[in-house]
């Protein structure tokens, strides 16, 4: 009898999502890193969320056990994203090309 994926690997695969946020400069891609950061996932567990900047890029990167976990978390995530972009257009000089 063959072995089904849950009874080799106990531990189910986590589901992953990355999305990667271009910004006008490096500068702006860390000041939204900088306002994006403080906010950890409510939930002690069952969801990982990583954020990182390289050069104008940031990327965020989701690992969850489950689906409805992950969409929560998405979607918190592109509220706050919306607000610091917004601030950013209001307050923010220009940024330099």
């Amino acid at each position: 009898m063959a072995a089904t994926d849950r009874e080799m690997n106990p531990e189910p695969e986590k589901l992953q999502f990355r999305l990667d946020v271009p910004f006008p400069s490096p500068r702006d891609a860390s000041i939204a890193l900088g306002s994006l950061s403080p906010d950890r996932e409510p939930r002690k567990g069952g969801i990982d969320k990583q954020l990182m900047v390289t050069d104008r890029t940031l990327t965020v990167r989701w690992s969850a056990d489950e689906a409805r976990i992950l969409r929560v978390s998405v979607n918190s995530f592109l509220d706050n994203l919306s607000l610091v972009l917004e601030t950013m257009q209001m307050f923010a000089p220009p940024a330099s090309q």
